[in-house]
C-alpha cells in the first residue's frame, strides 16, 4: 500500500464530521498533506486557544487504521479520496461527496459513464426481467450498470450487465468485509471479479439502517441517470430517484400495470416529470453519451417466424398455457414442444402461472 492509500485511510478514520474533513480539503487537496494540517488555523483559532494543534492525523485510531491497512494490503483494494484525480467528477458536484470511497475491483471504472438501475426487493417476475434486460443491453452500449446488490430489482441488474460480459459497480451500505444480503456473496465476487464493489464506509462496518439512504445518494451520485423499475409507495428505490433528481440528473421509471402495487412507485415519478422509458435507446438518447454508445446494441436475434403465432398470444406478464392454446389455435402438445423451443432461445420464460414474454 503506498503512502497516498494510507493517508486516505487515516483520513477516513478521523474523527471528525465529514463536513470538517471536506473543508480541509479544500484547502489541502494533497491528502498527505490535509492529514497534518492544524485544524486551529482553519477554525480561527489561535494557537494558544489550541495548544495542541488539532489535526486530523491526531483523531485516528489506530487500531482501526491497522485493520483498514490489513485489508487493503490485498489485491485489487484502495481508497479513492475526494481530491484523488480517480475521485468521480459527477459524484464530486453532490452537495455531501462522501471523503474517501474504499474499492475492490477495478476503481478506473468511476471514471466511466454509468447509469443506475433501482427498484423493488420483491418484484414480480416481469419486472426482474425487465431490469436484466435493461441491464444487459445497457451493458453492451458501454454503460457502467449501477446498483446496491440488494435483493430483487438490484440483483437483477447486476446479473444483467455481468451476462452481458460488461462491468456493474455495487454500492453497499456496509463495509467491504460484509456483504449484505447474505445470498449474495457470490454475486458479489463476481461483479468484484469484472467489475468493482465500493463504500464510504470503512471495513468492519456491519449493517445499520440509516446507512441505506445514505448509500442510495451515492448510487445516483455516481450515474448520469436513474432508472427505476417497479416500487411501491415510499421504497427506497424512489429516495434514490429523489436524490438524482435533487442531484441534476435525469429520472426514468417503467410503467406497469394499474393494478400492481409495484407500479405505484413509477408511475408517481412519472407525474412528477420522470421520463417514462420503454426502451434502452429511449435512455440512451437522453443522456449526454459519445456517439458509440447511441448504436443500437445487438443482445438478441430476431425471432424466427414460425414462432409468430405462438408468440403473439402470450403477454407480458404470466400467461397460462390453456390461454395461450386459446388464443392461438394451437394444440396443447404442439404448443408446449414449441414453448420448450421458445424457451430456450430465450425469448419466453416459465413461471407460477404459465409463460412471460421476453421479446
Amino acid at each position: 500500500m503506498d503512502d497516498t492509500n494510507f493517508a486516505w485511510a487515516h483520513i477516513g478514520r478521523a474523527a471528525f464530521p465529514e463536513a470538517v474533513k471536506r473543508t480541509v480539503l479544500q484547502f489541502y487537496p494533497d491528502p498527505l498533506e490535509a492529514l497534518h494540517a492544524d485544524l486551529s488555523a482553519l477554525s480561527g483559532q489561535s494557537r494558544a486557544d489550541c495548544a495542541t494543534g488539532p489535526t486530523l492525523a491526531s483523531r485516528c485510531d489506530p487500531r482501526m487504521v491497522a485493520q483498514d491497512t490489513q485489508w487493503l494490503d490485498q489485491a485489487q483494494r484502495s481508497v479513492v479520496g475526494l481530491t484523488d484525480p480517480l475521485f468521480p467528477s459527477l459524484l464530486g458536484e453532490i452537495s455531501c461527496p462522501p471523503t474517501v470511497l474504499y474499492c475492490e475491483g477495478d476503481s478506473a471504472l468511476l471514471r466511466e459513464p454509468a447509469l443506475a438501475i433501482v427498484g423493488s426487493r420483491n418484484p414480480t417476475p416481469v419486472g426482474a426481467e425487465l431490469a436484466h434486460a435493461f441491464a444487459m443491453e445497457l451493458s453492451a452500449s458501454g454503460i457502467v450498470v449501477v446498483s446496491g446488490l440488494a435483493l430483487g430489482i438490484d440483483s437483477a441488474a447486476h446479473r444483467g450487465a455481468l451476462k452481458a460480459s460488461g462491468p456493474t459497480i455495487a454500492v453497499c451500505a456496509t463495509g467491504l468485509d460484509t456483504v449484505y444480503p447474505r445470498t449474495h456473496q457470490r454475486l458479489a465476487r463476481q461483479v468484484t471479479a469484472t467489475g468493482l464493489t465500493l463504500s464510504e464506509f470503512p471495513p468492519g462496518t456491519g449493517v445499520r439502517r440509516h446507512h441505506f439512504p445514505q448509500r442510495n445518494r451515492i448510487i445516483s451520485g455516481l450515474s448520469l441517470g436513474t432508472l427505476v423499475v417497479e416500487a411501491a409507495g415510499g421504497s427506497g428505490s424512489l429516495i434514490t430517484a429523489g436524490f438524482a433528481a435533487d442531484q441534476g440528473r435525469e429520472v426514468f421509471a417503467v410503467p406497469g400495470s394499474v393494478h400492481s402495487p409495484l407500479s405505484r412507485g413509477p408511475h408517481q415519478l412519472i407525474r412528477d416529470g420522470a421520463c417514462l422509458v420503454e426502451s434502452v435507446q429511449q435512455i440512451l438518447q437522453a443522456l449526454p453519451l459519445p456517439q458509440k454508445a447511441l448504436e443500437p446494441a445487438q443482445c438478441a436475434e430476431k425471432p424466427p417466424s414460425w414462432y409468430s403465432t405462438a408468440l403473439t398470444a402470450i403477454d407480458f406478464a404470466p400467461t397460462s398455457v390453456d390461454l395461450i392454446a386459446k388464443r392461438s389455435g394451437l394444440t396443447i402438445s404442439d404448443l408446449c414442444a414449441m414453448l420448450i423451443r421458445m424457451e430456450l432461445a430465450g425469448l419466453v420464460r416459465s413461471c407460477r402461472g404459465g409463460f412471460i414474454r421476453l421479446n
